[in-house]
């Protein structure tokens, strides 16, 4: 006769499997590589015949032959991260000044103190303070104020849309969505455009009007989009995906904080972002400056703000090695995925993948063939959200590709631009949007109701903004 168990019994019999976490980027890199030193093995050799023309170093397109295979070992995998930080080292330092010098200006509490007085001047008008907001956060992150800072301001989300008697999603939409909507962009970014750019051998900031323009549209669409949610929960709160009584279960009731007063040392602060901004692309185009001149403005722009925010020269060191340490990981990521691309050039792959991609896309057009490379974009971007490391494998495969469609080099970096930034706001991989998520307590499966329908207009118009590139031969080059 079975014996009877009870039901605590049966639970330590059959303990529950413990979920398999997500991998970290840089356990995907790795993957990436052992499956680079696997491929030397079994993909044939092969190379271009190239020459250099107005500064840009062109592949010669009938010139590809097979060479004699350079299979890789292990000791090749494990070199392959150091060659990959030195080759990458230029971006890596940008992004640990960058880092570190906006933590010195974030220090100063200009940027939340210019956040709430904004607050403050939309006097509680629901679609001009969600248009406001949004297009602040945007501007932020399309001048280098990475997307990842949103995290920092969802509790100003949360008690914006509070005021306004509007469920969470709405608060972490203003400041996450209004975040990448200017990162899709990337009109400024001195991080992940200057490192496409770099890599395309295009002048740095180049073709901003255009970005410009894709900045503008994002940015109206993602407002109108939750101007359009916020209307309909306000007059039906049950249409929320979060349910009539978000707040309330999820524990969001606690009163704000006073505001910071916004003083004439934060206006300062901020009005010296766009003024050293301003410098460098006058020296970037008059000059020929480049990332050395960008990392020494960065700089400069730091010790002006410790000046001005009277910061010690101690604390200013300390601020900015906090600052440095928090994009460590992300400057990493740079020369790891750049290890990558060492590792493919050591076998000499790259030029048998490109060969291999441009004879698939050879008979589709030009805009098709760049509309193809951005949908492999936008589901790589689902492997590697930091759009540092994406453009560190991806763009020194599709430079060559584009130049055998005759595509310009700024087409073909706009193409990955796009496709890096508009899968960021639904992959679970993004820790920033888990991040953002946590904090408001929205589950992912709600997010991903709302979100949704954005992500799939931001394709499309990201795919327009492709084939008008390609179209109008986007300059300068």
């Amino acid at each position: 006769m079975p014996l009877k168990t009870t039901p605590g019994e049966a639970g330590a019999a059959a303990p529950r499997k413990k979920k398999l976490p997500m991998p970290d980027v840089f356990i995907i890199l790795f993957g990436f590589m052992i499956l680079v030193l696997l491929a030397s093995y079994i993909i044939p050799a092969g190379t271009y015949e190239r020459s250099t023309a107005n500064g840009l170093t062109q592949v010669a397109t009938d010139s590809f032959r097979y060479i004699e295979a350079a299979p890789l070992n292990v000791m090749d995998l494990f070199t392959a991260i150091h060659n990959g930080l030195v080759a990458a080292s230029t971006l890596v330092f940008l992004i640990l000044i960058v880092g570190g010098v906006l933590k010195v200006i974030e220090s100063t509490g200009a940027i939340s103190a210019g956040i709430y007085r904004l607050l403050n001047l939309a006097q509680g008008r629901q679609n001009l303070l969600i248009f406001v907001y949004c297009a602040t956060f945007a501007t932020l992150a399309s001048v280098g104020v990475g997307a990842n800072l949103a995290i920092a301001f969802i509790p100003i989300g949360l008690i914006l849309a509070r005021s306004m008697k509007l469920d969470p999603i709405v608060g972490v939409a203003i400041i996450f969505l209004g975040s990448y909507a200017g990162f899709g962009a990337g009109v400024f970014d001195p991080t992940v455009t200057i490192t496409g750019q770099t890599i395309a051998e295009l002048p740095l900031f180049s073709g901003f009007m255009f970005r410009g323009a894709i900045f503008v549209v994002f940015l109206a669409i993602t407002a109108a989009y939750i101007c359009r949610y916020a209307t309909r929960i306000k007059h039906n709160p049950h249409l929320s995906v979060m349910g009539a009584e978000a707040f309330e279960s999820a524990g969001q009731n606690s009163q704000p904080d006073a505001h910071p007063a916004f003083t004439l040392t934060h206006k300062l602060v901020l009005a010296l972002f766009p003024l050293a901004i301003g410098l460098f692309l006058f020296g970037a185009f008059n000059r020929d400056w480049g990332i050395p001149q960008l990392s020494a403005t960065f700089l400069m722009l730091g010790i002006a703000t410790a000046f001005i925010g009277r910061i010690s020269p101690n604390d200013f060191v300390k601020r900015l090695m906090n600052g440095a340490g928090e994009v460590m990981y992300g400057a990493l990521v740079v020369g790891v995925a750049a290890a990558v691309i060492v590792l493919l050039k050591q076998a000499q792959l790259i030029d048998t993948l490109v060969h291999s991609v441009a004879t698939s896309l050879d008979g589709h057009g030009k805009i098709v063939a760049m509309e193809l490379l951005y949908a492999f974009n936008l589901v790589f971007n689902g492997l590697i959200t930091s759009g540092t490391g994406q453009a560190a494998i991806v763009m020194p495969i599709m430079v060559p590709i584009g130049d055998m469609l005759d595509v310009t080099r700024q087409a073909t970096f706009i193409t990955f631009k796009l496709g890096d930034a508009v899968t960021n706001i639904i992959t679970p991989l993004s820790g920033t949007l888990m991040a953002c998520l946590a904090i408001a307590r929205i589950s992912y499966v709600e997010w991903f109701k709302f979100a949704l329908p954005l992500v799939a207009i931001w394709i499309v118009t990201g795919g327009v903004f492709v084939a008008v590139a390609v179209a109008i031969n986007y300059g300068p080059f």
